[in-house]
């Protein structure tokens, strides 16, 4: 066999080279095809290679644990090409073929068809494959199976080195001709063994005696009275090394098989740091990007000096508390250029020191300041091998082997970038999705208003919370609309299905929401236009919705449904709750069905309990379990709003097996006093508009509210004065003393006034503008006969209730 290389691999395996020039006829006889084929290098140059490679027929049915196949031949690209016909593409595969004095052998090979000036037109590679079974009796079973294959020399930590080492197991030839035969190789495949569908091994020729400890050999002998060749080493140092292959083969598998259990991207580094300790190494601290830890977008560029590398996790088999102190777990910090650390991470390979010596402990220590790192890591075994996806490096990871452990190998390096390759996807996996994850929260939580804890006439109080399983973020929502008339419009959603689609599907429907509620349609209305919405849209979502007004000066809620869950109605007088019966309707996106609206009676006091069916929903329980425990635990006495909805979330958490997410919303209706509500009815005439400032000023001084007398007469003349303008019938002013002072104006007009940028010389257009600059917040909205146009002001410390 040829001199091969000493680039150390999971295995290392004698080969057979042969070379067939442009006739057919074998130019090139390598030592080790004399072993494998045991026909001596002068009997075979310039013989046909398909006389030295004669086919014995298929392979028959075996118990052989490898299954490869059966092949009537070398395969019918390989014998035209070695007839003298051309292969234009690199092919492999088996053969069984008889061997003078050895009988039947089982072969692997690879061909690589060869263009240029010289005669070589074809390159064989062979392995006995019979080898692999009697190794161990067919230890190496661990993998699925064993085929040849090719992949590029670049998808191998440590391949540069194979590839300049490549001529060492090639004809003997002049140096260009040489580097024309690797470079061919190189981009046509390096040659592999494939142990399953996801586990490739680069081949790599053995030569001289492995120093591993622990290891399993088979030599085939001699043929009877035919001593080995001269010059080649003896037979057991040119076997495949079986128990480092099951070994690692094991090792990866059962790390697979451990990592990955959760898209957590915590949770996956902890797996992934604990997967290799203590079999693979005695320490592993796992480092990750700024971008990745955050669950931001994918890190660009090569990572440089300045970049910040963050400790998420670190494992060890010595005594607890040991590192703790030295390097805890959460620190961010930057490696200098001279440190192995940023070879491997701007590199993107695995980098080995087989000890730590005291002067490069000391380099890594002065990263540490202040903290004296050089008794726990001179005189270790290191490894630092990058975690990597497409090709952009995520992190990286630090192996120390104690001193007295074996110093990490070459073929360590091989086994740990593999491990690292398989974290790194998984990684990415878990920071792709944590990344979504956040953009939807993010977009969630923007979409989720803040309502204050005091509309007119009621006390609220929310909650949401995020489900406890994958696609925790969902499409539930809550909100409070301010309506004419002192009035609250109160709504909770469920879009179906979880993650960004149906967060961003929820922000659409929130908005369409607050803007038909600005229109003041009734419920019934609202909920057949968001179902048309709905439609518009698509038929890829289905929403639930349930749609309440609340009118403090009637004292009355009106109410439709679209799929939800019923409310719940807490009674002050008695504490007596009950869901409230009201026709159910199909979901938001069905189409074609009618909604029907119910008005129901409230006393101040009254609370008001609307939630997503996530809050009471068990699966294999039956929702009415949920919404019995829902009533009873609103019922349930608080002082306090806040503390009343965590009574309800504590009740139903304590049941177990939710996973959705969860929108929660109460009111406690407190009512306006028929006494705080002042109304006029107004004539088309100029006059009335000097009434008005009257009826305002008197008012305000019977409610107490004197300081606000002048203030609320000069908007309400504004807002008559344009009422009266461009209305066709009377104009109803009204006055509500409430959390604020409310001053409307209804009139028939449909057209909405507009906020105008008054010139000096303008005529109109400044009423508004006195409004908006005068008033702590101003509005118009549309209703059923016209519109109203409405202002607030905020009350006198002193008459605040």
């Amino acid at each position: 066999m040829d001199r091969g290389t000493e680039q150390p691999a999971p295995g290392r395996i004698p080969l057979a080279v042969a070379v067939v020039d442009r006739d057919g006829l074998v130019s090139h006889w390598s030592r080790g095809a004399r072993r494998l084929f045991t026909l001596p290098k002068d009997a075979a140059i310039g013989r046909p290679a398909l006389d030295l490679l004669p086919v014995s027929g298929a392979l028959p049915e075996t118990d052989d644990p490898f299954p490869l196949g059966s092949y009537d031949s070398l395969g019918p690209d390989l014998e035209s090409a070695a007839l003298g016909g051309r292969l234009s593409y690199p092919s492999c595969g088996r053969a069984r073929l008889t061997v003078p004095e050895q009988g039947r052998i089982d072969i692997l090979w690879w061909a690589y068809p060869l263009v240029g000036p010289g005669p070589e037109r074809l390159l064989v590679l062979a392995a006995d494959a019979g080898a692999l079974r009697r190794a161990d009796g067919g230890a190496a079973t661990a993998a699925e199976r064993i085929a040849p294959g090719f992949a590029l020399h670049t998808d191998f930590p440590g391949a540069d080195e194979l590839a300049r080492r490549l001529p060492e197991i090639l004809p003997s030839m002049s140096v260009g001709e040489g580097a024309r035969i690797v470079a061919q190789i190189l981009e046509l495949g390096y040659p592999v063994l494939e142990f399953s569908q996801d586990h490739r091994v680069p081949v790599t020729p053995d030569w001289g005696v492995s120093r591993r400890a622990v290891r399993q050999r088979t030599a085939r002998p001699p043929s009877p009275g035919q001593p080995p060749p001269a010059g080649e080493p003896p037979d057991d140092t040119q076997d495949l090394e079986y128990a480092a292959v099951r070994e690692r083969l094991e090792f990866l598998n059962d790390v697979s098989g451990r990592i990955g259990t959760s898209l957590d991207l915590a949770e996956t580094i902890v797996e992934v740091s604990r997967a290799v300790v203590p079999r693979f190494t005695d320490v592993a601290g796992t480092y990750l990007r700024e971008q990745v830890v955050a669950g931001e977008g994918f890190p660009d560029g090569v990572p440089d000096t300045t970049t910040m590398w963050h400790r998420v996790a670190l494992e060890h088999t010595d005594e607890p508390g040991r590192w703790d102190d030295v390097v805890p777990v959460g620190e961010a910090m930057p490696f200098p250029a001279h440190t192995p650390f940023f070879q491997c991470m701007t590199s993107g390979e695995p980098v080995l020191v087989p000890r730590i010596t005291e002067e490069m402990g000391h380099a890594i220590a002065s990263q540490f300041e202040k903290r004296d790192i050089r008794p726990l890591i001179t005189g270790r075994s290191m490894l630092v091998v990058p975690l990597k996806a497409r090709q952009v490096v995520l992190g990286f990871m630090i192996l120390l082997r104690h001193p007295d452990r074996t110093v990490f190998n070459d073929m360590d390096r091989v086994t740990g970038a593999e491990l690292a390759a398989r974290a790194g996807l998984v990684l990415d996996n878990a920071r792709m999705y944590t990344h979504q994850e956040n953009v939807a929260e993010t977009l969630q939580d923007s979409m989720l208003p803040h309502i204050p804890a005091r509309m007119s006439g009621c006390d609220i109080a929310t909650r949401y919370l995020p489900g406890t399983l994958l696609g925790r973020v969902g499409g539930d929502w809550f909100d409070a609309v301010k309506l004419p008339g002192a009035r609250t419009a109160l709504v909770v959603g469920d879009v179906m299905g979880h993650g960004l689609n149906s967060a961003a599907m929820m922000g659409q429907l929130r908005t369409a929401v607050q803007t038909m509620a600005g229109l003041d349609l009734p419920p019934a209305q609202l909920l057949r236009g968001l179902d048309d919405l709905a439609q518009r849209l698509g038929d890829t979502y289905l929403a639930t919705c349930l749609y309440a007004v609340y009118d403090p000066i009637a004292g009355e809620l009106h109410l439709a449904n679209a799929g939800h869950i019923p409310p719940v109605l807490v009674r002050a007088a008695d504490g007596r709750s009950e869901l409230i019966d009201l026709p159910t309707g199909a979901p938001i996106g069905v189409g074609g069905v009618a909604f029907e609206a119910v008005r129901v009676p409230v006393a101040s006091g009254d609370r008001l309990v609307m939630c997503t069916d996530g809050l009471v929903e068990v699966r294999g329980e039956d929702i009415g379990v949920g919404l019995a425990t829902l009533c009873a635990s609103a019922a349930h006495p608080a002082a306090a709003m806040d503390d009343a909805c965590d009574t309800i979330t504590r009740a139903l958490a304590s049941r177990g097996g939710r996973k959705d997410d969860v929108a929660l919303l109460m009111a406690r209706l407190s009512g306006i006093e028929p006494g705080n509500v002042a109304e006029w009815c107004l004539q088309r005439e100029a006059g009335e508009v000097r009434r008005a400032r009257a009826a305002v000023r008197e008012q305000l001084h019977a409610w107490g509210l004197a300081p606000l007398a002048e203030t609320a007469a000069l908007l309400v003349s504004e807002l008559v004065t344009n009422a009266v303008r461009h209305a066709h019938r009377p104009v109803v002013l009204r006055l509500v003393h409430g959390d604020t002072l409310l001053c409307e104006v209804d009139d028939d007009d449909h057209e909405l006034p507009t906020l105008l940028d008054a010139g000096p010389g303008d005529e109109a257009g400044r009423g508004l503008l006195v409004v908006s600059t005068l008033a702590r917040e101003w509005g118009t909205s549309r209703t059923a006969t016209g519109k109203t146009v409405r202002c607030e002001l905020t009350l006198p410390r002193n008459s605040r209730r």
